[in-house]
């Protein structure tokens, strides 16, 4: 079974640091700042097998060869992304497994942020790594890619377990919240989530990981019918 734990990192980022329980297999995803992830690879037991990268900005990927110096760790990354990731020893695209010990995670391509922007969804834990696809109560700005395919991107994560557990890139939930209440200020699933969230984050603690059966009913942009939908509130989130 995998566990899945954040790692803060620069101003609002999150690595993750994904553990095999059965044999202490162990990676991180997208190691960009390089000192707080080997303090928490370190304090896990100082094993580290895999890093896992999402998409190829800076703040996800920048201590990837620091940390893979530092523990031999493969790099597993987006095989149409490779031009711009640092290099792949494992280069991956849509359906193809990853295997940390004896859990099997697999690749659903998720463009819309960027190009080669991926997912890892491993379903033994039910643990979905999405880097700046899905948020808690957002969605990743669309810098490359178009409208129809975040909407779809989004489509296709929302069609996970609804247990599944949402691990995201960054610590937007309170911002996210504003925009979500003000789009969907009807929504009581929303008013209760976004409270939640509220405590949390008064108490020093991470709003993420979300379950995906919470983002279905409170996130704007996973209730969205349709691409022109969808489309409209990301326009305005950009606005908001």
């Amino acid at each position: 079974m995998i566990t899945a734990r954040p790692v803060a990192i620069l101003q609002d980022n999150y690595a993750w640091l994904l553990r095999d329980s059965a044999t202490g297999a162990t990676a991180i995803v997208d190691p960009a700042e390089p000192e707080p992830v080997a303090a928490a690879i370190d304090a896990a037991g100082g094993r580290l097998d895999l890093i896992l990268l999402t998409h190829h900005h800076g703040d996800h990927i920048a201590g990837t060869d620091a940390i893979r110096a530092r523990y031999g760790a493969r790099v597993v990354g987006a095989r149409a992304d490779a031009h711009r990731l640092p290099r792949l020893d494992q280069p991956v695209g849509e359906g193809d497994s990853v295997t940390l010990g004896e859990s099997q995670g697999r690749v659903i391509d998720t463009p819309g942020h960027t190009h080669g922007q991926v997912a890892f969804h491993f379903p033994d834990g039910g643990v979905l790594i999405c880097g700046d696809t899905l948020f808690s109560l957002g969605c990743g700005r669309l810098l490359e890619g178009s409208a129809a395919e975040m909407f779809a991107s989004l489509q296709r994560l929302a069609a996970l377990p609804a247990e599944t557990l949402v691990c995201c890139g960054h610590e937007y939930t309170e911002s996210n919240a504003r925009f979500a209440l003000h789009a969907d200020p009807g929504n009581a699933a929303l008013r209760a989530y976004a409270e939640q969230v509220r405590v949390l984050r008064a108490a020093g603690r991470p709003s993420v990981p979300s379950r995906l059966a919470d983002e279905r009913a409170a996130n704007p942009f996973l209730r969205a019918p349709d691409v022109a939908r969808f489309a409209d509130l990301r326009a305005r989130k950009d606005r908001f």
